[in-house]
């Protein structure tokens, strides 16, 4: 079977172009290397080659070091790292020279030899310090020595806790007594020192290790640095007192303790005692800053001493501001990165006399914890912190002027060290559907998951309509509506947040809207329904009244009794009854009857043998029922028969009624009324029971 040869061919080139890419690339030569014999107890064995390589490489190591007598070509070879290599005892002679270099393995490339005399590359062990004094400060050392050498000269270098670097800081011919005093140093203040030491035919040894002094105690000094940390909840803002830990140069000893003072609204002072070596439920530490557990609710300043054990600092005053009080509100400036966040701001529209300094502070978006400040100079119009911002996270910066009786907030802005896409809104839904509109409801996206500035959020509807709705202020719930929709069809919307990293995770909702016809007749319905329940209601509390008589109910529900409306005598009370025109009045059954007149006519009546007789014309006689309160059971039933007469408290007009009136008289008063022979019956009935 026939092989193309271009098949075979392609393996053997492609293997050739590697083998010329690899011969291609010519290693470079490593630095010349620096050969010492490390002493211990006087007993100086191996050398040591140390050696810098020309760049990181890959694989195992590539170097070797090489060595012979400096008048010899007997010489080794020592396998080595990749930057050191060893020299056994046994490969040298004492007061020997010895030419040592470098090479590649698998390569002609070495580095420039070097000559060492075996004797004169001692190297003393570092030096070790034993003790201290406070006063003045001073360390003391010793050295280990050579059997032929004792060390002549030795370097101090020593620095403040917490600084960076080693200033130069020489201490030379020293021989007789190995010590270092640190002239005017500050008062408790942590000083480090390191010392190394040499003599005339070795080498310098290393660094000892780093040794701890601290200075004398004095009194404290300066203020302490406070400021209140407010959290706001949905309900309200609690805000609690927070102070950084004294200076070591400003506590000038160990402090033993906080000395709070609050002044509440109503004048009272409350003091608390904060220990720095006892741990209390009233207060919190994390290492740097303090925090009161209590809120600052109804407090309107606060002040705060920090004391050691030989005296106290001047107190400092904070006066609290009032919650959402803010001065000529104006854009600050605020740029994070991940080392740094920066924040700037114009001075000029906001300079008085009174003006005292600046606060900025910056907190963390809720739930992540972090929060600072920083007083600023009032000459000053910009202020950094330093440490380390996470990617896509808001930081809150408020910026504070301190005036000499008030703090006021000045303003605030969120900045991010990295933008991202802002998360989807935990929620999205209709709260209200019509037959032309429909109300969308949804939550912001949590600050912790914006990853930026929310500039926007973005609707789109399956119509290809977009809305863009701009961010309130307060970051609360979210509402929109949608107008001119079609009754009685389906509808698709997405919403988005967008901000400069660009557009969020959109959320989709789906809604009908309603039938316009039957939205109105429903709306008919209901309309119908209210004025029907008014209407009831107003006709119950008018038709129940007491002696009344509703004209829209059946007659059969109210006692059948002659209606006293028929009446002249309560025509007049008729027509002062409110909504007269839907209730009646009903007669009394119980009415008070105090007085009753009689009237004799001309006219003939039965006497009482059944005969008749003329009545006297303008003879009448009063019959006063009240005028004795010894009543019999006769005149109670003679009341009974006339209590359905109207209460003559009640008459509007003339007691006397002439014949004349009586003409025009209904037939109801002359059903009711009295015969004269009755009314004279029950007058004997009366004197006899008298």
């Amino acid at each position: 079977m026939a092989v193309s040869r271009t098949k075979c061919l392609f393996p053997i080139l492609l293997t050739l172009l590697l083998k010329c890419a690899a011969a291609a690339v010519i290693p470079v030569a490593p630095s010349v290397p620096e050969c010492y014999r490390p002493c211990n107890k006087g007993i100086c064995s191996y050398i040591k080659c140390i050696w810098n390589p020309p760049g990181e490489r890959a694989g195992p190591s590539p170097y070797r070091l090489r060595w012979e007598p400096e008048n010899s070509e007997d010489g080794g070879i020592t396998g080595g790292s990749s930057s050191e290599g060893i020299i056994n005892r046994d490969q040298f002679t004492r007061a020997s020279k010895l030419r040592v270099w470098v090479e590649v393995i698998n390569s002609s490339v070495r580095s420039e030899e070097a000559v060492y005399h075996v004797e004169h590359i001692r190297k003393l062990p570092p030096p070790m310090i034993t003790n201290f004094s406070q006063e003045p400060l001073e360390i003391n050392w010793i050295v280990d020595h050579l059997e032929d050498q004792n060390p002549e000269h030795c370097d101090v270098r020593y620095r403040t806790e917490g600084e960076k670097g080693w200033p130069v800081s020489l201490y030379e011919n020293q021989t007789a007594d190995s010590r270092y005093a640190v002239i005017d140093p500050q008062l408790f203040t942590v000083y480090q020192f390191q010392v190394r030491c040499m003599c005339s035919q070795c080498l310098m040894s290393d660094w000892s290790k780093i040794y701890n002094v601290t200075s004398l105690e004095s009194t404290p000094i300066g203020e302490v640095d406070m400021w209140r940390d407010c959290v706001k909840s949905h309900a309200s803002t609690e805000c609690f007192l927070t102070w950084k830990n004294l200076s070591n140069s400003q506590a000038r000893g160990f402090v033993l303790g906080y000395v709070v003072t609050r002044v509440y609204a109503d004048g009272t002072k409350k003091q608390i005692n904060v220990s720095t070596e006892a741990s209390n439920p009233l207060w919190a530490h994390d290492g740097r800053i303090w925090r009161l557990t209590s809120s600052l609710k109804d407090v309107v300043s606060v002040s705060i001493s920090a004391y050691n054990a030989l005296g106290a600092t001047n107190p400092s005053l904070l006066v609290l501001p009032a919650p959402g009080v803010k001065e000529n509100p104006q854009k600050i400036q605020v740029e994070v990165t991940q080392e740094n966040l920066t924040v700037s701001w114009d001075p000029s529209s906001h300079f008085s006399k009174d003006l005292m300094q600046y606060v900025v502070e910056y907190r963390v978006c809720p739930p992540g914890r972090g929060f600072d400040w920083i007083k600023v100079d009032k000459s000053l119009n910009s202020a950094v912190f330093k440490g380390e911002f996470k990617k896509y996270t808001a930081y809150h910066v408020s910026l504070f002027t301190v005036r000499n009786d008030k703090v006021l907030l000045l303003s605030t802005a969120i900045g991010y060290s990295v933008h991202g896409a802002p998360s989807k809104v935990p929620s999205f839904k209709v709260s209200s559907i019509a037959g032309t509109e429909a109300t969308l409801f949804w939550e912001p996206v949590p600050c912790s998951q914006q990853n930026g500035v929310i500039l926007y959020y973005q609707i789109k509807t399956d119509t290809q309509k977009v809305y863009n709705v701009s961010v309130t202020p307060d970051h609360g719930n979210k509402t929109f509506t949608l107008l001119d929709l079609n009754p009685d069809q389906e509808y698709t919307v997405w919403i988005a947040a967008v901000n400069a990293a660009g557009l969020g995770e959109s959320v989709t909702t789906r809604f009908k809207t309603k039938n316009s016809d039957i939205s109105a007749f429903w709306a008919l319905i209901g309309v119908g329904t209210v004025v029907f329940l008014v209407l009831t209601c107003v006709t119950l509390f008018c038709c129940f009244k007491r002696n009344t008589v509703c004209p829209f109910l059946p007659r059969c529900l109210f006692e059948k009794e002659p209606d006293p409306s028929n009446s002249k005598i309560f025509k007049q009370i008729q027509m002062n009854e409110p909504l007269a025109w839907i209730c009646k009045t009903i007669y009394d059954p119980n009415p008070k009857i105090s007085n009753l007149e009689i009237v004799e006519k001309y006219s003939e009546a039965l006497d009482r043998d059944g005969l008749t007789r003329p009545m006297v014309e303008n003879k009448s006689s009063q019959l006063d029922l009240n005028q004795s309160d010894d009543v019999t059971p006769e005149v109670d039933r003679a009341r009974e028969a006339y209590s359905k007469m109207v209460d003559s408290d009640e008459d509007n007009g003339d007691s006397s009624s002439s014949y004349e009136e009586e003409k025009f008289s209904s037939g109801y008063e002359t059903h009711f009324m009295p015969t004269a022979s009755e009314v004279l019956e029950i007058e004997d009935c009366i004197h006899e029971t008298m």
